[in-house]
């Protein structure tokens, strides 16, 4: 008999990969575009047996990505930003990091809500937690030298601390549908998630969004509602993904997961904004008021009708109006949730939330795109439908700086005329539409979901993913589980036809 030396250890196995989607097998864009890399995956592809796993790559061509969207901005760098007003409009690379360096006394040492401003801006007008990322970014931003440089400094910095917000995004997204981590390479390769990165600093809220999803989708219902308080700390929109998360978590019956999940939320919000509400409340309440006092501005439907109005809505009358619309999308999607034949997937309906908060608000901003980057990928991974969301939203990016070039450069009148930007803005809302309707056509037709076509329910759901439904106004459709393996359509070429050509 062997020795008990020589009698080896067994190794315990390790749990089993779950079986990937790659898009290239199931999307006719996406093996397309593969060709340019040596074409579709191959069915005995091994996949993560070396350092270049998935989440890695999508990192990698995420911050390569973001370096371009840097490089797009150079003309801007190198004096755009200092010496025309019209050429940071008609190089399409403006961006609010540097103007503010100064304007929002950050130049001066000033402390955010604190410190008065000069001027007819009081106190600074973003909500804490990008008030934070602002001054911090100032801490580390050289001293010397003249205004200009330091400006220069202020958005390097900032664009440093930006790219691995960008960086997270792309992670988060990745790992949020575990057998679809290829999917963040939508996130990565976005072209107005690379244009617009650097313009504000939306990327903070969007990095701790996507982060809160990828935990949701873990079962950690506190972390999400922590770091879903922190994004509201930083940016209000995410605020509105507890609506959707209620719904589902109604339907299912996951009222503990949900207190827990607002909760956090709760307390996170409290905990940064309250020390700031109790000493420099005027500061604090800036943002606020400003969002309340501001005008119809850049981007949105109701400039169209006041720029086409003899007698245009006043502020106040938009505040309501914006207000009640939202409130009506947001019941249409309460309603939505609670009807369709199937629980609808938590990416779907926050995406939609979201959606309907930037299409009825009185003002959108280029880079409020950033906003439903992840949530569209996660709620509908399709490269066709999402390349066309975004080629509309590069055309509005060009829109938005032309028109701003055409009424600062005088009577020259280079840009883009008024009723062109109006046509940049349809662009926009029809794309987003666009998009609302083919997620809401999943909804109401589960089968022609590709997320449920491979044999998932809700991965980026959590607690819900597989949950069974105990309120529905329709009879609830109970799918099996999860899939063995994916079984949607595969892509041959020569052979297309056998693919999946629906919207």
């Amino acid at each position: 008999m062997p020795s008990a030396e020589s009698t080896p250890t067994p190794v315990p196995e390790s749990a089993p990969e779950p079986d990937l989607v790659p898009p290239t097998r199931y999307d006719k864009v996406a093996a397309a575009g593969s060709e340019l890399i040596g074409g579709p995956l191959g069915r005995r592809a091994l996949i993560g047996t070396s350092w270049w796993t998935p989440v890695r790559i999508v990192a990698l061509v995420a911050i390569g990505m973001f370096a371009l969207g840097l490089i797009q901005k150079a003309p801007c760098y190198n004096g755009g930003w200092f010496f025309g007003a019209s050429s940071q409009y008609t190089h399409a690379c403006y961006s609010d990091i540097p103007h503010l360096y100064q304007g929002r006394g950050f130049a001066d040492g000033l402390v955010p809500y604190f410190d008065k401003l000069p001027g007819d801006m009081d106190f600074l007008e973003y909500p804490v937690l990008t008030g934070v990322f602002m001054e911090v970014a100032a801490w580390l931003t050289p001293g010397s030298g003249s205004i200009q440089d330091q400006e220069q400094w202020y958005w390097m910095v900032n664009a440093g601390m930006l790219m691995a917000c960008a960086a997270v995004i792309a992670v988060c997204v990745s790992r949020t549908h575990a057998r679809r981590p290829w999917d963040g390479l939508l996130v990565a390769l976005a072209p107005a998630f690379a244009l617009t990165a650097t313009i504000n600093w939306d990327l903070l809220a969007v990095a701790l969004t996507a982060a809160a999803m990828m935990m949701w989708a873990r079962g950690r219902s506190l972390a999400f509602g922590v770091l879903l308080g922190l994004a509201t700390a930083a940016k209000l929109y995410p605020v509105f993904l507890l609506v959707p998360l209620f719904v589902l978590c109604l339907r299912a019956w996951k009222w503990r997961d949900f207190g827990k999940a607002l909760a956090g939320a709760v307390v996170a919000w409290l905990v940064v904004n309250l020390p700031v509400m109790l000493f420099a409340f005027e500061g604090w309440s800036k943002f606020y008021r400003f969002s309340q006092e501001r005008g119809v501005d850049f981007g949105s439907f109701w400039l169209i009708l006041a720029q086409n109005s003899d007698d245009p809505l006043t502020t106040e009358s938009v505040n309501t109006l914006a207000a009640l619309l939202t409130s009506l999308c947001l019941a249409g999607i309460v309603a939505l949730g609670v009807s369709a034949p199937r629980r609808p997937r938590f990416a779907q309906l926050a995406f939609l939330a979201v959606a309907a908060f930037i299409l009825t608000n009185k003002v959108y901003s280029p880079q409020y795109v950033l906003w439903l980057v992840p949530l569209a990928v996660l709620a509908r991974p399709k490269w066709r439908d999402f390349l066309i969301w975004q080629a509309c939203e590069v055309v509005y990016f060009l829109g938005i700086w032309m028109y701003l070039a055409y009424t600062t450069s005088g009577d020259a009148h280079k840009g883009l005329p008024t009723d062109g930007y109006h046509w940049a803005i349809g662009v926009h809302l029809l794309g987003t539409l666009y998009l609302c309707v083919v997620v809401v056509r999943d909804i109401l037709m589960p089968e022609r979901d590709v997320v449920r076509q491979a044999g998932d329910d809700d991965p980026s759901g959590g607690v819900l993913d597989g949950a069974e439904d105990f309120f529905a106004i329709r009879s609830p459709a109970h799918p099996p589980r999860h899939a063995s393996r994916f079984e949607g359509p595969q892509v041959e070429w020569g052979k297309q036809d056998a693919v999946d050509s629906s919207p």
